[in-house]
């Protein structure tokens, strides 16, 4: 591709931008510019960006472009256009996070991680689509209605971070900050087609947040289109601060981390016991085993040796105590509330004290088992999530291989990651026999994120299938 052909500018990545930016054959107007008009072009059959910044990020724009004519860019980010997901605050912007209560909601702060990137010049060009709460995993709310996936806008791309995904595989923006609580990174980068990274717990530190409704289990991450890119967003905002003290541990175990070029032990979890799984998706995942074997990894397929019947029935119990919690300090947000949120907090509030101890004793116990697991392998190997997309308005796909399911059967792969602490990289797979996208993940110690980048790099480069773009 030719990066001066202005037609296609929305297609490069962030590597590929920064590169020209660097050798003065791109500006970040230009690019901007060409973002926008890319927004303008398919925004409106996704809905996947619900807030714009156009005024103001080419006033950005040109002042980054000034940085780089004097040789003083400010980071990996400067003049590359990223988006943010409407969950996490904005100081220049509302963050509704889907809510009717929230349609004006401006705290008058950046969260931690989204200060960075804009204090490293990258251009915000907009906030993307949440289901309301950012609690379930799909997108669609009351105040902006659904978002559709790029491969087929009647079809969900997942959530929470669905806005986020369906904007990347779009072309608008070639990075995303998303966010993650049991999933909502990993299954929307696979049903979209794209790539995203759940951090360690707190290797991107936190602080003005808005109230946590699932624990310590909601972190942010990257998403992007190439792993390349992943890592790039995800290098530039990581790093321990005091203001989130657990971010010093995640740091620490990072450097314990140390990375090598030896073959990796592997081991492949295609199911879990006998939760239904799309056939289609099983296939996908079965070659994605085969390519890190053929890279040289020591691929072992087998069932995961840890014992998550617990949080089958502690799962939703987590989100009705968070937002019993929210509502009774927030009671203006509960009365403009969905009804099922409303309900869902009032089965949270018949749940005694005593119930929440006993989920974080469980959560205590699963992180330890997990440390001790992963001192004999280096990774794990499963699908993202277990069924394909289904329609945008409907929270969940009622059956999975003839198989009648519950709200999370298509999400069983991913929650226990979140609560383990543990990082998760989603990578495209081969495609469904419909064309739409296929995602496995890939599940590390906890400060191993740089290994999987690395994994991710070496299985992005030898996949049989490259990236596509949707027809839209």
């Amino acid at each position: 591709m030719n990066a001066k052909d202005e037609s296609a500018l929305w297609r490069l990545s962030a590597s590929e931008l920064l590169q020209c930016y660097r050798d003065g054959t791109l500006d970040p107007v230009t690019v901007t510019q060409a973002v926008l008009d890319r927004m303008d072009a398919v925004n409106s059959r996704l809905n996947a960006v619900i807030a714009r910044r156009d005024s103001r990020v080419l006033d950005e724009a040109r002042a980054s472009a000034k940085r780089f004519a004097n040789g003083q860019a400010l980071s990996a980010l400067d003049g590359i256009p990223i988006t943010v997901k409407d969950s996490l605050l904005t100081v220049d912007q509302p963050t509704s996070w889907g809510t009717k209560a929230l349609r004006e909601h401006r705290p008058g702060h950046d969260e931690f991680a989204v200060g960075r990137a804009r204090s490293g010049g990258a251009l915000i060009v907009g906030k993307t689509n949440v289901p309301e709460f950012a609690l379930e995993g799909y997108t669609d709310n009351p105040l902006f209605g659904a978002t559709g996936n790029p491969w087929s806008p009647s079809l969900t791309p997942g959530g929470s971070s669905g806005g986020a995904v369906a904007a990347l595989a779009a072309g608008i923006a070639p990075l995303a900050i998303g966010q993650d609580g049991g999933g909502s990174i990993r299954r929307p980068a696979s049903h979209a087609g794209v790539v995203g990274l759940k951090p360690s717990l707190s290797a991107w530190p936190r602080q003005h947040v808005l109230p946590s409704l699932l624990l310590d289990f909601e972190v942010i991450g990257p998403l992007a289109r190439t792993v390349a890119d992943a890592r790039l967003l995800f290098d530039a905002l990581r790093g321990p601060d005091p203001v989130d003290r657990s971010s010093l541990a995640a740091a620490q175990a990072a450097l314990a981390c140390p990375r090598s070029k030896a073959p990796k032990r592997l081991i492949y979890v295609e199911r879990f016991g006998s939760a239904p799984l799309d056939p289609q998706i099983a296939r996908s995942a079965q070659q994605a085993a085969h390519v890190f074997a053929d890279l040289g990894h020591h691929v072992e397929a087998r069932a995961l040796p840890l014992d998550l019947d617990f949080f089958v029935e502690a799962w939703p119990q987590i989100g009705q105590i968070g937002l019993a919690r929210m509502f009774d300090a927030h009671p203006d947000w509960a009365d403009q509330a969905s009804v099922k949120y409303r309900d869902m907090a009032d089965a949270g509030r018949r749940l005694p004290a005593s119930r929440l101890w006993q989920i974080i004793d469980h959560v205590s116990q699963l992180r330890r088992t997990c440390a001790s697991f992963f001192e004999g392998i280096d990774g794990i190997l499963m699908p993202s999530a277990a069924a394909l997309p289904w329609p945008a308005k409907e929270a969940f796909p009622p059956r999975i291989d003839g198989q009648d399911v519950g709200p999370r059967g298509h999400a069983i792969y991913t929650g226990w990651v979140n609560a383990a602490g543990l990082p998760g990289l989603a990578l495209p797979a081969e495609p469904s026999s419909e064309g739409l996208p296929i995602g496995v993940q890939l599940i590390g110690a906890y400060g191993s994120d740089d290994t999987l980048l690395d994994l991710g790099e070496a299985y992005e480069a030898a996949a049989p299938w490259a990236y596509r773009w949707p027809d839209l």
